[in-house]
């Protein structure tokens, strides 16, 4: 079947991807106003049935144990909750410990919603908005959310609306660049063998290198050759990040139809939307975006505009699941798919229990191997099963035993 727009969203579709909200349905296509997409995203996320005693924070700690950093949130009544870092938290830590934790000290968890505006004003922050500080605030988040989680025996899905899915198809993430594209199918098929991926994403362009290649003729070699190599039957993704102008960019992207892609990520510069747009506009192929947003106010014209066709929040760089699901909820309105960016760490965790309970995903969320790494800290342990990655059912983010993962673990000083 020809990869069109058309066709990605039915396919998402069947998925489950669409539900509407009670008085806010649209006709398919149409252009909600912004009323319709702000109050779809004022909804309140939390469920907080279970929890009628106040949760008071009394501490947040971030916390080092070899190479992983971690934070700590504990309430007065002795609960915890703790998060685990994406790789950023050695530059994060000031503006954590400085700027995030002194505001929400005192606060009540149950408060969460409200308290990421908040932080937000508190201190002058928003002066300060981008992915460092809305990463700092994710940390906290999944810490309170796993905190709130332990306490009622709910998993993170349930306590943000119900868990709808206890299976997520994937696909794996390449991440290279400095392969030749025999030496990158090569890769893939190893990426496919180890966890059974019936869908791939590979990287085309240079990076944010306004329209030169990696290494010349790789992108125009690579597509054609992925499909040769994989059949009809695999998924592909392609993911430019930022590599190309809009007529760069469209070439791109009818190489990427011709094989039927599923979709084409960030093929202009990330903050550039009105390049986004004409790509978007002049190709069949869904155009997927989001991964370096952090305003809601973009992800709002983004979704209004139809800039882009795939919404792709980072569960960290955006500020956690919350402001995330918001954002799923207004594209939901334009019949688009929030698939979930992964920046690491947990992030692959995270991405199920948003995946769980969001109606509105595509037919394949993004996966950088983790399983082998961290699965048996939860418990029931991870499991890949025939392509799909099995939700934590435990409480909160489904941790095994937080305490045996910090036993050895050191307090990091402001």
């Amino acid at each position: 079947m020809k990869a069109t727009r058309r066709n990605f969203l039915k396919a998402a579709a069947a998925f489950g991807a669409f539900s509407s909200f009670p008085g806010l349905s649209l006709a398919k296509d149409s252009k909600p106003r912004d009323e319709a997409l702000e109050k779809a995203a004022a909804k309140p996320v939390l469920a907080l049935n279970g929890l009628s005693d106040p949760i008071i924070i009394e501490s947040i700690q971030l916390l080092k144990a070899g190479r992983a950093y971690f934070v700590r949130v504990r309430s007065k009544d002795g609960s915890e909750g703790i998060s685990v870092d994406n790789g950023r938290a050695d530059i994060l830590h000031p503006i954590l410990s400085q700027l995030v934790v002194p505001y929400f000290m005192g606060k009540d968890a149950r408060d969460l919603e409200a308290h990421l505006f908040g932080v937000y004003r508190f201190r002058d922050n928003y002066k300060l908005q981008g992915l460092i500080f809305w990463c700092a605030v994710a940390l906290v988040e999944f810490a309170i959310l796993d905190l709130m989680g332990r306490r009622t025996g709910k998993s993170i899905g349930d306590l943000l609306g119900g868990v709808i899915r206890e299976r997520v198809p994937f696909y794996v993430a390449s991440g290279r660049r400095d392969t030749t594209p025999p030496q990158e199918i090569d890769y893939l098929k190893h990426l496919i063998e180890e966890t059974g991926a019936k869908a791939i994403k590979y990287r085309v362009g240079g990076r944010m290198n306004r329209n030169q290649d990696a290494m010349p003729g790789r992108t125009e070699t690579l597509i054609p050759l992925t499909r040769k190599a994989f059949g009809d039957k695999m998924a592909i993704h392609a993911d430019a990040n930022s590599s190309y102008g809009p007529p760069q960019a469209i070439k791109v992207g009818r190489m990427l139809q011709d094989i039927n892609a599923v979709f084409f990520e960030e093929p202009c510069p990330f903050d550039n939307l009105e390049a986004t747009k004409k790509v978007t506009d002049a190709l069949s192929i869904p155009i997927a975006l989001g991964e370096q947003e952090y305003s809601e106010w973009r992800f709002q014209y983004t979704i209004r505009n139809r800039v882009a066709d795939v919404i792709q929040p980072d569960l960290y760089y955006y500020g956690g699941l919350i402001r995330s699901i918001r954002v799923a909820r207004m594209a939901q309105l334009r019949d688009m798919p929030t698939t979930a960016h992964i920046s690491g760490g947990l992030g692959f965790v995270y991405m199920l229990h948003f995946a769980s309970c969001v109606p509105n995903i595509g037919s394949w969320q993004e996966y950088k191997e983790g399983v082998k790494e961290y699965g048996d800290w939860f418990n029931p342990a991870l499991r890949i099963e025939d392509g799909a990655l099995t939700v934590p059912k435990g409480p909160g983010v489904g941790l095994a035993d937080p305490k045996e993962l910090l036993k050895e673990a050191e307090i990091v000083k402001a």
